[in-house]
């Protein structure tokens, strides 16, 4: 971006995979073994896992199985994913963009549950947020909204007046279904039509002025 955005916010909503930290090399490694598994191509199959709970990618790409062996695989996998934090890193910025947000709204609002959002949160050195929305807190995956309703209603903040922080196609989808705007971070991002666009967390500046949050983008 060559020119700077400027959003205002009374509180700000975080996923964690790709926006806050860099999990891609462990999630290539459990989904292509997955794949292989289940006979599918890993290629096509990482098109679609990436922002989604592991159940409802499984639902997607294996259609005609029941749910409840979705579930139970997931949990499977979400043991493994928990156990396996080699190559998690912080996004670039990610360390500096949480410090700024101390003492203002935020809340995380992630796919993973709350024991893999601990392990990953932890390997890339990264502060847990006090108010965070996880796996077992909603019935729904995104790109469905739910998860970032949660986490509004939880800061007591309407939809309308929080951003979201987002990098894959159903996070976006689904911070734009609950009704608020979203920053997009990474490439990937762009593909799915944010608000705003960055390349990662180093180009967003935070200001707490007045009750708002002032967020200056690029």
């Amino acid at each position: 971006m060559t020119a700077t955005t400027v959003l205002t916010a009374r509180a700000l909503l975080l996923d964690m995979d790709g926006t806050l930290v860099d999990s891609h090399a462990v999630v290539e490694r459990i989904w292509r073994r997955w794949s292989e598994r289940h006979g599918l191509n890993a290629d096509e199959v990482m098109k679609v896992v990436h922002g989604r709970q592991g159940y409802a990618s499984m639902a997607l790409l294996l259609p005609g199985r029941p749910m409840e062996q979705n579930h139970a695989e997931n949990a499977r996998m979400l043991a493994e994913e928990t156990a396996d934090v080699e190559g998690v890193v912080p996004i670039p910025g990610a360390p500096e963009f949480l410090a700024s947000l101390r003492g203002l709204p935020h809340a995380l609002v992630t796919s993973a549950d709350v024991a893999l959002s601990t392990a990953r949160m932890g390997a890339a050195g990264l502060e847990l947020p006090d108010v965070r929305i996880t796996a077992e807190s909603v019935g729904a995956s995104k790109p469905d909204p739910e998860g970032f309703l949660k986490g509004a209603a939880e800061l007591g903040i309407a939809p309308a007046d929080c951003v979201v922080f987002e990098d894959s196609g159903a996070g976006i989808e689904a911070g734009r279904a609950a009704g608020m705007r979203v920053v997009g971070v990474g490439p990937q991002a762009a593909f799915h039509r944010p608000d705003v666009l960055v390349r990662d967390l180093r180009e967003v500046r935070v200001e707490g002025v007045g009750g708002e949050i002032r967020l200056r983008v690029g």
